[in-house]
């Protein structure tokens, strides 16, 4: 903390020294990475010019700028001492960020030093210190130690919990106000159940819709509540819809692998699916890593001689492992062979530490906020339906997760057409013929948006025109979470021209009566690289989820009399939605 907040100690390590003899370059030897030493004479030299001007605005009474919302509050300004100490921590850390910047690494080491600097350079922000955070002080005065006291208790139940508390936990619960999208449990085995969704309108889409969620996280986040659910809304366009809720496994899943999430998960469910509506085809649809398993199980089926896909949508799905932005840091031959060796033949991987992963990369927002605000302020986090389920994590079984970590992760073997054997049938994911719907978040840290796009080039080759690629502004969850009613953010469209207007069709109903919009298919023009797709495209203010009900619409089939009852014949609803497995914890 002393060389975050004291540019003495800091100046030290930049004393003029040849580079092979330098601290810093000493502290980078260990990683194989080294500076150059004319750059690192530039980074000193400006580094201590901005350091001697801050003294002297300091020992002139001078407020410096803090350009940083962790030092927006009043109170960092209203001490000169507290406003020093953040604008020291600022420089200090722009430098430092600076120098890993200038590391000369291969990509992958490059990253993790990146990584690892941005790591302690958050860590070490005088605002998540009771002894140099001048908010925190002022209400520990104003409260008579109250706000302390509430603090450490809040800090000793997260303790308890074995993670930090992001919202009013007690504000939410699953089937009551997230959730809550009216449906029944059709089919269940050991590793998933399906849930049919109530029909809105009184006609519906001949081809039904099969949402598969990502199993590393529970489905809701996908029906969270009334106004921001993508359930509810596909239904209420007139769609069929079917959703898979994986189960949270216990011990007694410890040894399913990545064929069995393929075979008896996703292929099972498409076959209920086309077996409860009646129906050849489904609008096949993947999130995450449900796309990446929702396309193996395609693929599978392609080589089986099956085509059971109307139409596929990826939101925020990798296929293409090339760049898988910051997660790479947590991947490589070491980390994997470790995995394998403690999981491989059996156990979990404990949703705890996959969410503690996931909030490394935001340590800001995930972490640190809530530690100042919670521990050294005694709040309590307020209610947030998002960050309720961010907490409400899953185990992943080990076989199935080390298998998914080689394979694609760390070898990117999914995109070579034959090199991957799943459920006895290789893999080929240009085979599965159907039109695609892809959507890519632009700030997205988890799927950079541009290995989204990378989709185009694997899906239907040959057939450019039969793929479609939506960008949407924000970020992994809150780009895809925009709901058409606020018209919020906005989205990036950039398509060839139709050939013919698409036209609209009234379909008669029991009610009102609703278009059914044919489209024509578009130009076969090559796929454009993804610089240059962003380079011609279209702003649009709003929500993107209008373009994916329209692409819906013209894969969808006709229209068909809303069914009276859910489930089957052979398939009678279990229970209602959304069943029990979403609703087991992990901890």
């Amino acid at each position: 903390m002393a060389q975050m907040t004291d540019p003495s100690a800091w100046q030290a390590l930049f004393r003029p020294a040849p580079l092979d003899t330098s601290p810093v370059a000493s502290l980078l030897k260990d990683a194989g990475a080294t500076i150059p030493q004319q750059a690192l004479e530039s980074l000193r030299n400006d580094y201590l010019q901005k350091a001697a001007g801050l003294w002297q605005e300091f020992l002139s009474g001078k407020t410096p700028a803090l350009a940083d919302r962790r030092f927006a509050a009043p109170e960092w300004l209203s001490n000169p001492m507290s406003a020093f100490s953040a604008a020291s921590y600022l420089l200090n850390a722009e430098f430092l960020t600076a120098m890993a910047n200038a590391v000369e690494a291969g990509p992958r080491e490059h990253q993790k030093i990146r990584f690892a600097v941005q790591q302690m350079v958050d860590a070490m922000s005088p605002a998540n210190f009771l002894a140099t955070n001048p908010e925190a002080q002022q209400k520990l005065i104003e409260t008579k130690g109250e706000s302390l006291t509430r603090g450490l208790s809040n800090m000793l139940s997260d303790m308890q919990k074995g993670r930090i508390s992001l919202s009013d936990e007690s504000a939410f619960e699953v089937g009551r106000n997230v959730a809550t999208t009216p449906g029944q449990v059709v089919f269940e085995n050991h590793l998933f159940q399906l849930i049919q969704y109530s029909p809105a309108t009184p006609t519906v889409r001949q081809v039904p819709l099969l949402m598969m969620p990502p199993c590393i996280n529970k489905f809701y986040i996908l029906d969270l509540q009334p106004e921001n659910s993508v359930v509810r809304y596909a239904v209420e366009q007139g769609n069929t819809v079917f959703l898979v809720s994986w189960r949270n496994p216990d011990a007694s899943l410890g040894g399913t692998t990545w064929d069995d999430y393929v075979e008896t998960g996703a292929i099972k469910a498409i076959a209920v699916t086309r077996a409860i509506s009646g129906s050849d085809k489904v609008n096949a649809f993947g999130f995450c890593v449900g796309g990446t398993i929702m396309s193996t199980a395609l693929a599978v089926l392609a080589a089986r001689g099956e085509q059971p896909a109307a139409s596929l949508t990826l939101l925020t799905t990798l296929l293409d492992f090339d760049d898988t932005g910051v997660l790479e840091v947590f991947i490589d031959e070491t980390q994997v062979k470790m995995r394998e060796k403690a999981l491989a033949k059996g156990g979990l991987m404990p949703g705890r530490d996959l969410a503690t992963t996931f909030s490394s990369l935001r340590p800001n927002d995930l972490v640190w906020n809530y530690v100042q605000s919670n521990y050294l302020k005694g709040k309590e986090p307020p209610p947030f339906d998002l960050l309720y389920w961010n907490s409400d994590s899953t185990n992943l079984p080990g076989p199935m997760f080390c298998w998914y970590l080689r394979n694609t992760y760390l070898e990117n073997s999914l995109k070579e057409p034959g090199k991957l054997t799943v459920a006895g049938s290789p893999v080929n994911l240009g085979a599965i013929d159907a039109p695609v719907f892809v959507y890519g978040s632009r700030e997205d840290h988890i799927v950079p948006w541009k290995a989204s796009y990378a989709s185009m080039h694997l899906l239907n080759p040959g057939k450019a025109g039969a793929n479609r690629f939506v960008l949407g502004a924000s970020g992994h969850i809150a780009g895809v979470i925009n709901p058409a009613s606020k018209n919020k953010r906005s989205y990036w469209t950039n398509d060839p021209a139709p050939v013919a207007a698409p036209a609209a069709t009234p379909v008669k109903g029991k009610g009102k009566a609703r278009a059914r919009v044919e489209v024509e298919p578009e130009s076969s023009a090559a796929i454009p690289p993804a610089e240059q797709w962003f380079d011609g495209a279209t702003e649009h203010v709003g929500s993107w989820w209008p373009e994916w009900a329209k692409f819906l619409a013209a894969n969808g089939g006709k229209d068909v009399s809303a069914p009276e009852q859910l489930g089957s014949a052979d398939f009678q609803p279990i229970e209602p939605a959304p069943g029990r497995y979403v609703k087991v914890r992990a901890d």
